[in-house]
């Protein structure tokens, strides 16, 4: 008969490493979070974590806020900016939750931001970002440059047309016509661009030809759901088209997207009218009021 101490051994064998695991993956939010405290945290973060997806709203607060700051400690990026959306999606009024998460994201921008200047320094990406970096400090022309030397060397690349329109929009006094160009360019290089559609609908916005603005605006509309501007300023262009029955759809899809903006009701309202609606001209009136007593435009003393 074999000695019974002996089958034990391999199970024993077995066992034994798992231990610490186990310990690790059933450590509780107390545990977590003395850990925390006491400057652990490679130690408290999976409990952490785990705790802040808890039903519990306020066991889920503590522990993505104090995992947040642990992972930033250890440098987790990925670890806190999952904490981060845990935050955004539970608390996205929460004071402190914002404050923290500002805080955590401008950090994780410019370590990112370093990190890919130090590993790719003459890339297209640390150069744009360094386009973008002169528009920040209102260093338009030497943006505008750096982006045509991009260009230069590759045509091709989307989103710089774009970005050299709208610097040569915010110029004193506009420069239009170049900027119309420029635009131009940028949807052949990006066909799908609905802020290029959107911008050249409001060159000729400005310049009350309608018919075109209504074009770009259809188009940006088309390309980007979401894109609520391009509705509203596709029906304040068919109104101004007297085209009132064709504004309706986007005014109707803008107020829907937008229930508190007076503007949108207006325009929807001089829709109806002008379409013969006149019941739904006096509703929509009536809630543009009562949007703008609820929110009175405070004048300058």
């Amino acid at each position: 008969m074999r000695n019974p101490a002996a089958l034990l051994v391999p199970v024993v064998l077995c066992v034994v490493p798992a231990l610490p695991q186990a310990t690790s993956r059933s450590i509780s939010f107390a545990q977590a979070l003395h850990l925390a405290d006491h400057g652990r945290c490679s130690e408290a973060l999976p409990g952490l974590k785990r705790a802040a997806q808890s039903a519990d709203k306020q066991l889920s607060y503590r522990a993505a806020l104090t995992g947040a700051r642990c992972a930033m400690t250890l440098q987790r990026r990925a670890d806190a900016l999952e904490l981060l959306a845990v935050l955004a999606r539970k608390f996205p009024d929460d004071p402190e939750a914002a404050y923290n998460s500002a805080r955590y994201l401008s950090q994780l921008a410019n370590e990112t931001a370093e990190h890919l200047a130090a590993t790719a320094p003459n890339s297209v990406q640390v150069r744009k970002m360094n386009a973008e970096a002169l528009e920040s400090q209102g260093k338009g022309d030497e943006a505008i440059a750096e982006y045509r030397n991009l260009l230069a060397q590759n045509p091709k690349l989307p989103e710089l047309h774009f970005r050299i329109a709208r610097l040569l929009l915010e110029k004193n006094p506009p420069q239009t016509e170049e900027a119309r160009k420029e635009l131009d360019e940028e949807l052949k290089v990006a066909p799908n661009n609905s802020a290029a559609e959107f911008a050249l609908g409001e060159i000729a916005r400005r310049d009350a030809d309608w018919p075109t603005a209504i074009e770009h605006f259809q188009r940006a509309a088309n390309l980007d759901a979401g894109f609520v501007e391009a509705f509203l300023a596709l029906g304040m262009s068919l109104n101004s088209a007297n085209r009132f029955q064709e504004a309706i759809p986007p005014l109707e899809r803008y107020t829907k997207m937008q229930p508190d903006d007076p503007a949108g009701h207006y325009q929807l309202a001089t829709a109806y009218s002008r379409a013969g609606n006149k019941a739904a001209a006096q509703r929509e009136l009536t809630e543009q009021r009562r949007l703008v007593e609820a929110n009175p435009v405070r004048r300058p003393e």
